[in-house]
């Protein structure tokens, strides 16, 4: 497989840390997905998008575990 970014041939599959926005929180939900190691493009299956959106579901209704891990204070 080729990437479509770079046309680099060095795509591995890795674990990685996806970003969800909830409200004023961001959570990091770990999956694993190939990725070229060249550019840093993220290959995505259907199954996973559909993990993604079921976790982003169940944040926004609330009904999700999170683990506090540090705090980002804003200064207004």
């Amino acid at each position: 497989m080729k990437c479509v970014i770079c046309h680099g041939e060095d795509i591995q599959v890795q674990d990685i840390r996806e970003e969800l926005k909830v409200k004023n929180d961001i959570v990091y939900v770990q999956i694993h997905i190939p990725v070229c190691r060249t550019c840093g493009e993220r290959y995505y299956d259907r199954r996973t998008i559909r993990y993604l959106e079921d976790i982003e579901r169940k944040l926004k209704q609330e009904k999700g575990k999170l683990k506090e891990v540090g705090k980002i204070l804003v200064y207004t």
